[in-house]
């Protein structure tokens, strides 16, 4: 998990992201997304959701394995952050780990 902890906090610090339900589900609509990170804790009906909208635009959903507050601090935010989707990963190598 340290190892996905530290990509998302690059991919945020030095790519493009979208933080929080309402801009990843704008992310995965534009086509933008590349890659979805939900909370395991996440609401059920966020999580369907999401999950239908990336499965119909072939996108990767990872869980993070901890809830809204631990995802927010990855982020660098001082609050709960349900999902984030990765749409330019800048100096992470979370999508190179996709491939694999």
């Amino acid at each position: 998990m340290a190892d996905l902890t530290n990509n998302i906090r690059l991919a945020v610090d030095s790519g493009k992201t979208a933080i929080g339900i309402n801009s990843v589900l704008d992310s995965i609509k534009e086509n933008s997304a590349k890659l979805i990170i939900i909370t395991s804790k996440s609401k059920p009906e966020e999580l369907q959701e999401i999950a239908h909208l990336a499965k119909v635009a072939d996108i990767e959903v990872i869980k993070f394995d901890g809830d809204s507050m631990r995802l927010g601090a990855v982020c660098g935010k001082p609050y709960s952050v349900a999902a984030i989707s990765i749409i330019e990963a800048g100096n992470s190598e979370i999508l190179n780990k996709l491939d694999k």
